[in-house]
């Protein structure tokens, strides 16, 4: 089947602390994202896929290269993870080098960039972040939460802190 074609990612803001594990908080942060598909009339047809340690938010499609996503084989018309029944969510995780916020970003309290001052995040944090993303999008109740690899453990994760 073919790809769903280009997609463009986004961004969102968050201006709020994300507190952390490690007992720091990441600040006036961004997260990358790319949506498939409709959310529905009563936003109950969300999937997120949360990515491996190597993957980003480009889950499906073309990028702007004409890459096609990671998981672009099951995201789409009449796959898996049917766009025309779900509404598909990818977010790249704090800390990692796909967009949002991390080492190679400026840190707003030294004005430098972040390098190895960056804080340890760990998956819990990555699914709080994530969390945060769903609630700005005005999803209450996600249908599925799926993942891969280290994606599989944000999908565990998701099971404990946000059932």
């Amino acid at each position: 089947m073919a790809s769903i074609g280009p997609v463009t990612p986004q961004r969102a803001h968050f201006a709020e602390p994300l507190p952390l594990a490690s007992g720091s908080a990441l600040a006036d942060y961004e997260l990358v994202y790319e949506t498939y598909g409709t959310l529905n009339a009563t936003r109950s047809n969300a999937v997120l896929v949360c990515h491996a340690l190597n993957a980003g938010a480009h889950v499906a499609g073309l990028d702007a290269q004409g890459q096609a996503g990671w998981w672009d084989n099951l995201v789409g018309p009449g796959k898996a993870l049917d766009t025309e029944r779900f509404f598909v969510i990818g977010v790249n995780n704090p800390g990692s080098c796909f967009g949002s916020t991390g080492p190679m970003h400026v840190n707003p309290d030294s004005g430098r960039v972040w390098g190895a001052d960056f804080p340890v995040v760990t998956v819990e944090d990555w699914v709080d972040a994530q969390a945060r993303l769903v609630e700005r999008l005005g999803i209450g109740e996600l249908a599925a939460v799926i993942g891969g690899s280290l994606g599989g453990m944000q999908a565990l994760a998701w099971t404990l802190r946000h059932p």
